[in-house]
């Protein structure tokens, strides 16, 4: 690198010639990197089909030297990268990039930089705003069971690896880290959660996340969304309906078909999105299986990578003519679509208000979702104590256990007396709803601090409850990540949770359902209620909150759907 360190990597190129290369950056190490699994492609099939791969440790990871920071050094260590694989004599000058999560974020921070050898990358599952994913989220939350998960996977490698370099760090010290690592779980329940012993302890990057809750300037530095003004590459974006990434995912490449430094790079971004998580992406779980069809593999990942930068590396102008700007799994129907564009040009923008006579509290009480706008007032009171949160089930999360991951039934949360659930009617024709998806509640709270969650369910008419894609907001942030606003108890606000997106047929029979609530735990921490540093209180300072949602003509609290009208979606 331009500082001397020294970053090791695997080659593979074919035996005689020139060839484009495809670098993948990790820092998980490159020696153990699984090959062929989840969205990554076989290596081998990449060699097969003409390209060299180079497969690298970043800064201070595993074989690489120098220290490790997330995110400090990926720009300048990419660009370097870069423009050595495009000096080696094995090389055709040009390289492209892929890799999903971590991986993928080192793509878009050497694609900033303007490398010049770089022509295309295909990030998946990855952000480039760190703050909101996957490090916080967009509503301000902390993502706490994936915070203290990673950061514990990865302080163990590195007090590994100083042991082993002789570098400071005792065996004690590796074997309390290990040991975290494999019970994790429990991390979680520890408060206050800046003062985990075994995270707080080793320090580090962990110490600068819990010192800033809020998207400062520590966060501005890492965010790169004013910087694709100079990405100039056409990008893969892949992502799946369960990723925690999602949210970033479809951002970006909205933001980058409007903002990117080159026509090429605005025309050429693509998007792929699969009924998957994080780690998996065979669309097959417990509660909800996709088909045989909905798997990375099935539908033929590897062979659309080799498509991509058979047009931008080698030049292939008809690489790609079969294949749409935009593919997406519709669930519901469970069948991949192509479509020109996202969100998609037919969009109708739909509101589903909510409305009861007091008790939709439960599965079981008189929440409704309507499209016809309430003529009475109204408002629905629960109790959140974070002493006793709403457990995690499935979602967009990083998959610790099959609970906290994917689509789960919902009716044992449901059966909560904190959940707030709004249902429509029986459907009698299908309803298709795809794109990004939000609620606009008019909210007031006994406290000056609280979250709001949301999460919008297939009811089907067995009554499994399927989870489709939520959303939280601490209230603080209502008017913006950056500044904290108290709320003034018993005064109404208007928020709106963002709830990322999806794509789903209703089918007749199914009803379409939205329960709220204030927590949901550990995918996000516990908001204490008290305005306070939430990472700094322990259970004493926590106070419970009796939260109010307000519906009615003056507070119009609503679900904005994106309902498709079309002729084939049952």
């Amino acid at each position: 690198m331009r500082d001397g360190v020294g970053l090791a990597a695997n080659v593979w190129h074919p035996a005689q010639g020139e060839a484009p290369t495809l670098l993948v950056r990790l820092p998980y190490g490159k020696d153990v990197m699984g090959f062929g699994q989840s969205v990554v492609p076989d290596v081998l099939t990449l060699v097969e089909a003409g390209y060299a791969v180079v497969v690298q440790d970043c800064r201070g990871t595993h074989r690489s030297e120098g220290e490790f920071v997330p995110h400090m050094a990926d720009r300048s260590d990419g660009a370097d990268t870069v423009a050595w694989i495009a000096d080696q004599p094995w090389s055709d000058g040009t390289v492209g990039m892929y890799g999903p999560s971590y991986l993928g974020m080192v793509q878009w921070e050497t694609a900033v930089t303007g490398a010049p050898a770089l022509k295309a990358i295909a990030p998946a599952f990855t952000s480039i705003d760190n703050y909101e994913a996957p490090w916080y989220g967009p509503g301000g939350a902390l993502s706490l069971s994936l915070v203290t998960m990673w950061n514990a996977m990865m302080y163990a490698a590195d007090a590994q690896r100083s042991l082993a370099a002789g570098e400071g760090g005792s065996l004690s010290q590796v074997q309390q880290l290990s040991q975290a690592v494999l019970t994790h779980e429990a991390l979680n329940d520890v408060l206050p959660t800046a003062e985990v012993p075994v995270l707080a302890t080793y320090g580090k990057w962990w110490d600068d996340w819990m010192a800033h809750p809020s998207h400062d300037a520590y966060w501005d530095a890492m965010e790169l969304t004013p910087e694709l003004k100079n990405v100039t590459v056409p990008a893969l974006n892949i992502g799946g309906w369960y990723d925690l990434y999602i949210g970033q995912t479809v951002r970006t490449y909205t933001t980058a078909r409007q903002k990117a430094g080159s026509a090429q790079a605005r025309e050429g971004q693509r998007l792929i999105i699969g009924p998957w998580d994080h780690l998996s992406a065979s669309g097959v779980y417990p509660d909800r299986s996709f088909g045989p069809l909905a798997s990375a593999q099935m539908m033929g990942l590897t062979g659309l990578h080799v498509k991509f930068f058979d047009r931008w590396l080698r030049g292939d102008t008809a690489a790609l003519d079969d294949v749409a700007p935009v593919k997406i799994f519709v669930m519901g129907i469970d069948q991949w679509r192509d479509e020109q564009d996202w969100p998609l040009p037919d969009t109708r923008w739909t509101d589903f208000h909510l409305t009861s006579t007091g008790r939709a509290n439960t599965a079981a009480g008189d929440g409704v979702l309507t499209t016809e706008a309430p003529t009475d007032a109204g408002h629905e009171t629960y109790l959140y104590d974070p002493r006793r949160p709403v457990p995690t089930a499935g979602g967009a999360s990083m998959p610790v256990t099959l609970e906290l991951c994917g689509p789960v039934d919902q009716q044992t949360v449901a059966a909560r007396e904190d959940v707030l659930c709004f249902a429509g009617p029986v459907l009698e024709k299908p309803v298709e709803v795809t794109g990004p998806v939000s609620l606009t509640l008019f909210v007031s709270s006994s406290a000056v601090d609280t979250d709001f969650t949301a999460k919008l369910v297939d009811v089907f008419p067995d009554g499994k409850a399927i989870n489709l894609c939520d959303g939280i907001l601490r209230t603080r942030y209502r008017g913006g990540l950056a500044t904290e606003e108290p709320m003034e108890p018993g005064t109404v606000y208007e928020i709106t949770i963002d709830m990322t997106a999806t794509s789903n047929v209703f089918l007749p029979g199914h009803r379409i359902r939205v329960d709220v609530s204030s927590s949901n735990f550990p995918r996000y921490d516990r908001n204490t209620n008290t305005g306070g540093v939430i990472a700094r209180e322990g259970e004493e300072q926590m106070i419970p909150a009796v939260n109010h949602i307000h519906h009615g003509p003056n507070h119009p609290s609503r679900l904005v759907l994106p309902v498709i009208d079309r002729e084939d979606q049952s």
